[in-house]
């Protein structure tokens, strides 16, 4: 085990230590800047999203809003309340800002990243559709890449399906426990057995358990936040002075200034919002939709939703109270947005947010679930491989909620499992780039043309190796 934890020990130290955040940093501002701010010109289309049910007008598919939902539900977790904590606790309220920052780019990243996922989706046998990075490496860069996309879906599951749950799992049990005084063990069951009846269910099941739960959370944890900005909403603008202040290292909160800020920021961003990580496009490739870039602009606003909206509630709820206080030590973490909730709105409000860590929590568990399947079934059609893993996900879940101390097996890997899998996943990204950029023209020439929502022409991309019975009543 020593072995093992030195071994993954390092492989977490070549990725997330010094190479992976500035490599995402960089390429994100290269997107950004090459596909000039696509982000900014497209923002307005993002809403359409949430009005548009489905945008292929076939309700028997995972419509672009139900694989938003998914996305989301996956996106925001702990990070968004336990993390943001800890981002403003050892870098002080500028960290705020370059939270924004990499959001801002990783919009970019993720909107090129889907839209490839969803060229190269394949049709399932039941009519709908799978796909993600290992299967853009397989049929975007050739067979000759497949142990590239083996690499990929190992780590997937690894990491995602695996390592993560059993830290969801731990985290809806410790909050339940804290708040509710419910035993470990009682919580543990019920974890397994309803995130089993869904994930048996498959996408289509996740999507409808998505369709109700996140809204609730996130609508939810937001108006909670807009109560407490109304409340203090004289103080706002001395709060956002601080956070650019301390941004750029003109009023110093925590030691190490400017670069704890940028450091804390980038880091809990990127851990938030997943832009680049390679995951979000397994979901982005199941939604039926007429142009692989609306998808893309879809997985954009998603990235904004989880950073710039949720992320800042919870930093405004800190910034806004008492509790919090730069350099001191000793409250952080969950704790710290927990009480600066009570402080604003009473003890009520501590029941409240532990509602919110469990539906988060339990959204990114079927969302975990649903990156293993697909990595797995990319790997093998074994359906009692299937059943397998998927007991599997029940008994991780069930283990993290009752046994704390097991979450530590399973972080060793998970965090370098990510860095192995985004590295892969820029890889691919960079190499298929120029094809993003022939989607993005092809997208922004039929708006040029007046067609309000553009169509991919299979025909047009005859050179590449897509499924054209992926895009139905489109082929000719």
């Amino acid at each position: 085990m020593e072995f093992l934890e030195m071994i993954f020990g390092k492989i977490g130290d070549l990725t997330w230590g010094w190479s992976l955040i500035p490599i995402l940093v960089v390429f994100g501002a290269f997107i950004t800047i090459a596909t000039g701010f696509v982000q900014i010109e497209y923002f307005g289309r993002m809403f359409r999203v949430l009005s548009n049910k489905n945008n292929s007008d076939d309700n028997s598919q995972i419509s672009a809003r139900e694989a938003l939902l998914v996305s989301v539900g996956g996106r925001v977790g702990g990070g968004n309340i336990a993390g943001v904590a800890v981002a403003i606790t050892l870098g002080g309220p500028g960290a705020v800002f370059w939270m924004w920052a990499i959001a801002l780019v990783g919009m970019a990243t993720s909107l090129v990243e889907c839209s490839l996922a969803q060229l190269f989706k394949r049709k399932t046998d039941d009519g709908g559709y799978r796909g993600g990075p290992a299967t853009a490496i397989m049929h975007g860069l050739g067979a000759s890449y497949k142990w590239l996309a083996v690499v990929y879906a190992v780590c997937l599951i690894a990491a995602f399906g695996l390592g993560f749950n059993a830290f969801q799992g731990n985290t809806v049990a410790g909050a339940v426990q804290d708040s509710l005084g419910v035993d470990r063990l009682w919580t543990g069951l019920a974890l397994a057995v309803i995130s089993g009846f869904i994930i048996f269910g498959g996408i289509h099941r996740i999507a409808k358990a998505s369709d109700v739960v996140v809204p609730i959370m996130a609508i939810g944890y937001i108006l909670m936040a807009l109560v407490v900005i109304v409340m203090n909403i004289g103080d706002i603008p001395a709060v956002i002075t601080t956070i650019v202040r301390n941004a750029f290292g003109w009023e110093e909160a925590v030691s190490g200034g400017m670069g704890a800020a940028i450091a804390q920021g980038l880091r809990r961003g990127l851990f938030s919002n997943e832009a680049g990580l390679g995951s979000a496009p397994n979901v982005a490739a199941t939604a039926d939709v007429r142009h692989p870039i609306s998808q893309g602009i879809t997985q954009a606003f998603s990235v904004f939703i989880d950073t710039i909206l949720i992320c800042s509630c919870t930093a405004f709820v800190i910034l806004l109270g008492d509790v919090y206080v730069p350099g001191a030590e000793g409250i952080d973490g969950v704790a710290l947005t927990q009480q600066s909730i009570v402080f604003h709105l009473g003890d009520w409000a501590q029941y409240y947010l532990t509602l919110a860590i469990l539906l988060f929590a339990f959204s990114s568990i079927i969302y975990n679930y649903y990156l293993g399947e697909n990595a797995l079934t990319f790997m093998t059609q074994s359906k009692a491989v299937l059943v397998g893993f998927r007991l599997a996900i029940m008994g991780i879940v069930f283990v993290g909620a009752v046994a704390p101390g097991a979450t530590a097996v399973f972080f060793f890997f998970s965090d370098p499992m990510m860095g192995i899998l985004a590295l892969v996943n820029l890889l691919a990204i960079m190499m298929l780039f120029p094809v993003a950029m022939r989607l993005l023209r092809d997208f922004r020439e039929q708006l040029k043309d007046g067609i309000e929502r553009p169509v991919l022409n299979p025909d047009d991309f005859a050179d590449l190796d897509i499924d054209r019975t992926a895009w139905r009543g489109h082929n000719g």
